[in-house]
């Protein structure tokens, strides 16, 4: 079974100051952060794209 990280990886966002913006096309959402910082997230992103995604938010790997 192909594990799902999207409650994890929004969970991380918001604690580092992320708020899901308005935006994003079909599954997939936009967040941002107070510096101007936007992340794209897919609604059921992997291990390996999770860890993309909070390089890009300037965050640590996590999973």
């Amino acid at each position: 079974m192909v594990q799902d990280y999207y409650r994890d990886l929004t969970r991380r966002l918001r604690d580092a100051g992320f708020e899901r913006v308005p935006g994003g096309k079909g599954s997939h959402e936009k967040w941002r952060n107070a510096a101007g910082r936007q992340v794209t997230v897919p609604s059921k992103p992997m291990r390996i794209m999770a860890n993309e995604i909070l390089k890009q938010a300037g965050l640590p790997k996590a999973f």
